[in-house]
């Protein structure tokens, strides 16, 4: 091994041990599932807010975006920021501060108990549908974050892809196991540091690299519809394909996806103080927009490096390694650079951890808590409740790496199908649930049920025709689980005066009025 791949081994080891240090450390926090789960409600603004932004902003920020940017261009990438930047925003500015009154209101620290307590569901029908929801995708979206820890691995040191990935898993699911909630925050924090870090010195680098802006920019000129909003460029022949009204207005519909994201409400529930969620919402949206920018402008330096013969030419799902290749090239000049690579490979093993961590964590809760508990009513004693929820973790854990198995998966598309799936099925019900008083169970569980699964059908079945049909799934999804609540809730019995004042009191004098 040459002394710049020990080097970069060593900054990445420190980095785990630190992951694990954390989570070793937050073990004798937990005293209860509510603590594990929501860490006591005892977050800080910052953390809340930069925490919530690196459990969103997974692998797709330093792999799936770059990669997109590099093999095709502004247009798709560039509305699909579009679509998350206003998401960010939006969730933050609505669905926080009303969201942390009615989980206290209604004693909720998981997302599919509040549907239930939300709508006095005494059956916890929602909490069912809700939990087994939240294993359906979160599976295959805690398999994209170990995949991208996989071809890190694999590309970088010609490691085996599987006991790369495998050693990856270990590490997420032992801090996480053990520090619950208040470890993945405090891990996410720190990681969103290491992330900024990373990209910012990736973008210095590669661009001097590459001869200067002049030069990288050049380069994309001469590429048809790389640099236009209505075109995209196409690799395979050359050419710029169109990028139609329809195509932009699906694309920016991953906006509606944050609406519905577990991994990010629970942020917005675990607040200790919910006057600093302003705050908290300034600084994630600032960091968002800027971090996705460097990340795209790096897919586009990373083409014009491959130009050049400065990096290897990329194709496929191998266009989400050009920030592994742009870090394999910094290695090359000495042991400060092979050390900064190092930091710069753990921040996007950070971004693919913060939020599998994340992800583990709400599935585990789904199953230990609302599923055994909640729904099948077994009286469990707090150790063993704990116990449940960290053997959990592992075998969720297991599902995702046989998921992942496969070393060509896309990790942009594994989470663009999982967002999907979460802001069609979750995303209405939590808008109505906090903003449309009339909102009634049968509604919410009817919206839950066809927004979800209309992201199936519409993926599978409609998308495949082509044309007008070929968008992106959760515009369609969203709309068709909102339509469903809004008729069904205006058929049905109107919600009980009880309910209708937990809303009152949740929605409060000024929640939402902010600027």
């Amino acid at each position: 091994m040459s002394t710049a791949s020990i080097c970069i081994l060593i900054t990445i080891v420190v980095y785990l041990i630190g992951m694990l240090a954390v989570g070793f450390y937050f073990a004798r926090k937990n005293e209860s599932a509510s603590d594990f789960y929501l860490g006591g409600r005892k977050l800080g603004p910052l953390v809340t807010a930069m925490s919530a932004e690196a459990s969103d902003m997974s692998g797709y920020l330093l792999m799936g975006l770059p990669g997109l940017a590099y093999a095709s261009g502004l247009a798709d990438v560039g509305w699909t920021i579009v679509g998350l930047a206003a998401g960010t925003y939006l969730n933050w500015l609505f669905t926080a501060r009303r969201l942390r009154r009615y989980t206290q209101i209604t004693n909720s620290f998981t997302l599919p108990q509040f549907f239930s307590n939300r709508f006095h569901d005494k059956k916890n029908i929602l909490t069912m549908i809700a939990a087994l929801i939240i294993i359906i995708f979160f599976v295959p979206y805690t398999a994209s974050g170990f995949a991208a820890c996989g071809k890190l691995f694999s590309s970088l040191f010609g490691a085996d892809y599987m006991t790369a990935m495998i050693i990856s898993a270990i590490v997420i699911v032992g801090y996480t196991a053990a520090g619950g909630f208040l470890a993945a925050s405090t891990t996410d924090f720190i990681q969103s540091i290491i992330m900024t870090i990373a990209i910012v010195f990736v973008m210095v680098f590669a661009t001097v690299s590459a001869g200067g802006i002049g030069a990288v920019m050049e380069n994309a000129r001469e590429l048809p519809g790389y640099l236009s909003a209505t075109s995209t460029y196409v690799a395979d022949s050359g050419e710029a394909a169109p990028y139609g009204f329809l195509k932009i207005i699906s694309t920016c519909a991953w906006g509606f996806g944050y609406f519905g994201m577990p991994h990010i409400l629970l942020r917005f529930m675990a607040i200790k103080d919910e006057n600093k969620l302003k705050l908290s919402r300034r600084v994630a949206s600032v960091w968002v927009v800027i971090a996705m920018a460097m990340a795209v402008f790096i897919g586009i330096v990373g083409n014009a490096l491959s130009k050049q013969g400065i990096i290897a030419a990329l194709i496929g799902s191998d266009t989400e390694t050009v920030i592994v290749r742009i870090a394999d090239l910094l290695s090359k000049y000495g042991i400060v650079p092979a050390l900064m690579a190092g930091l710069i490979l753990a921040g996007i093993l950070a971004s693919t951890m913060s939020t599998a961590d994340s992800q583990l964590l709400a599935a585990s809760s789904s199953v230990s808590q609302n599923v055994l508990q909640d729904t099948l009513h077994l009286n469990l004693s707090a150790k063993t409740s704990m116990l449940i929820a960290r053997g959990t973790v592992v075998v969720i854990a297991v599902l995702g790496v046989v998921i992942a198995r496969d070393p060509n998966s896309s990790v942009f598309n594994i989470v663009s199908f999982a967002w999907a799936g979460f802001g069609a099925a979750f995303g209405p019900v939590i808008i109505c649930s906090l903003f449309w008083k009339r909102t009634t169970l049968p509604g919410a569980v009817l919206g839950m049920v066809a927004g979800g699964a209309t992201v199936f059908i519409w993926k599978y079945l409609i998308a495949p025709l082509g044309g007008a049909f070929a968008i992106y799934e959760l515009l369609p999804a969203f709309l068709v689980g909102t339509a469903a609540i809004v008729a069904v809730s205006l058929l049905t019995k109107r919600p009980s005066d009880e309910i209708l004042a937990e809303f009152e009191a949740a929605k409060g004098d000024g929640a939402i009025n902010e600027n």
